[in-house]
């Protein structure tokens, strides 16, 4: 039995880290999410595993609210604004309505499972409710790991809906936890009137401050440039590490003053971070990346983290009772409330509306919620966290490993989307061009197959092609196919038309 103290906390964490890299890099062989495998790590080298004994509740929230702040708030970054204006409103729907709905199926199908007399888990409305609320959002960052490792792209614009409502429907989860903890620790009466009450202060506050939030952050990057330029000329280097730390703080200050004021922290995270990252900053990529690392840092930890805390043991107990609760949430919860929130949208065809209802994996966020009702001493706490750690282990590995499978059988796979398309080249921001992506077609290349054949607007120049994953530093002789992607430097001007072929409305079939 290994027990974590500080003096082998870094030894063990290092070593989780690395076998967890290590080994999470057979997911894309074994099309297993890779956050599923640093699950599994965690849970192997745990209690009842190797024997790392970790058992603070208090310290797993802690950890695990902070990096939810990180995942939310890079997620809302990286969040186009023009992507996800034409699917705002049902990516809305779907991360409000949808949850509360998923919550509300789940909870009374928890409830009528809790009366049958040869079940394990005997728990009234209100219990059943919240063992719902803790599991009703979804993650698709496991989603989007297997899509972009195996450079999958999606049609009719599904990613980006997909996109906004995991990462717009964890706070609705977090107030329907707290809510109804609150209604069990202090006895209350559950009202709709009291619930609508909460969303709207939560909800209004959270964004209110999210926006206000971003734009105090673009003015911090502002203050801080105009601080440095009074000196000697600040490295690039340094000027992105300052500001991303800076960024870091932010995140942390907008979560903090949010809560204080009774609105929801995350909610305002994931705002400010889609209003900053649409209002553009200095050393923006840059930026982006780092966050895009700490991202990843954030998932792995807590996944590593959440593996150990659970004792398998015990969570196998409730396997039975677990194992139709998600079945539930898979075959019928998610695709109900899905349903029911798409069915005003006549535009969006039945085949997108079923994968939407396929990819509603639980992840993180979920085990994370699932550790407030322990911290609050809730009766029953401890089967609410088996039960939700092990339906997140069922609809990561059930429906995890058919994402592709079930976009190719529904025939939402789109071939012609690129994984990446900026080709790793950042401009300096004082320059006054911008770059863009061209994908050859057929069409290109009627006048003919080279550069000097190819018209392209005055103040334009191809940069680099790439070509079936090799990079080629173009000439006007060079011979070019209907595949390949053309990297465009550009003044700063008008967009031309016919270079975003990336249609912005959700089709129906």
């Amino acid at each position: 039995m290994t027990i974590i103290s500080s003096e082998n906390i870094l030894l063990l964490g290092s070593f989780l880290l690395i076998a967890g890299v290590l080994i999470g890099k057979t997911s894309y062989r074994t099309g297993l999410p890779l956050l599923l495998v640093f699950l599994l790590v965690g849970m192997g080298f745990g209690s009842d595993g190797l024997g790392i004994q970790f058992s603070d509740m208090h310290h797993a929230q802690f950890v695990g609210m902070s990096a939810l702040c990180i995942i939310l708030f890079s997620g809302g970054m990286s969040t186009s604004l023009s992507s996800i204006r034409p699917i705002a409103l049902p990516g809305l729907v779907l991360s409000t309505a949808g949850v509360l709905l998923t919550a509300l199926l789940t909870g009374l199908f928890i409830f009528w499972l809790s009366g049958m007399p040869w079940t394990n888990i005997h728990f009234a409305l209100v219990p059943s409710l919240l063992l719902a609320a803790t599991m009703s959002s979804t993650d698709s960052a496991s989603v989007f790991g297997i899509l972009g490792s195996q450079n999958v792209g999606l049609k009719n614009n599904l990613r980006p809906m997909l996109e906004l409502e995991s990462g717009s429907n964890d706070p609705m989860a977090y107030m329907l936890t707290i809510i109804l903890i609150e209604t069990i620790t202090l006895g209350s009466d559950l009202s709709a009137g009291m619930l609508a009450g909460q969303l709207v202060l939560q909800f209004g506050v959270g964004g209110a401050m999210g926006i206000a939030m971003g734009y105090l952050t673009r003015w911090l990057i502002g203050f801080y440039r105009r601080i440095a330029s009074g000196a000697s000329r600040e490295d690039a280097g340094q000027a992105t590490a300052m500001i991303s730390i800076l960024l870091i703080g932010t995140v942390f200050l907008t979560f903090t003053s949010t809560d204080t004021l009774g609105g929801n922290g995350y909610l305002a995270v994931y705002v400010c971070g889609i209003v900053l990252g649409n209002l553009g900053f200095p050393l923006q990529r840059s930026i982006t990346k780092f966050m895009d690392g700490m991202t990843w840092l954030a998932q792995i930890v807590v996944f590593l983290m959440l593996g150990l805390l659970v004792n398998p043991h015990e969570m196998f107990q409730v396997a039975a009772v677990s194992f139709l609760v998600g079945l539930f949430m898979i075959v019928a919860g998610r695709p109900l409330s899905v349903l029911i929130c798409l069915l005003p949208f006549r535009r969006i065809g039945w085949r997108p509306k079923l994968f939407v209802s396929w990819v509603g994996l639980r992840g993180a966020a979920p085990i994370i919620f699932a550790t407030y009702p322990v911290v609050a001493d809730v009766p029953g706490a401890s089967q609410i966290f088996n039960i939700v750690f092990f339906v997140t282990l069922l609809s990561l590995i059930l429906q995890g490993t058919t994402v592709i499978a079930a976009a190719k059988r529904l025939h939402l796979v789109d071939e012609s989307a690129s994984a990446e398309d900026d080709f790793g080249v950042e401009l300096a921001e004082e320059h006054p061009t911008s770059l863009q992506t061209l994908t050859l077609t057929p069409a290109h290349l009627e006048k003919g197959n080279t550069l000097g054949s190819i018209s392209l607007p005055e103040g334009e120049l191809v940069m680099m092609i790439r070509r079936h994953g090799r990079y080629i530093v173009p000439n006007g002789r060079k011979r070019l196919f209907p595949g390949d992607v053309l990297l465009i430097i550009k003044e700063d001007g008008p967009s031309v038309p016919g270079y975003d072929s990336e249609r912005h409305c959700v089709e129906a079939d």
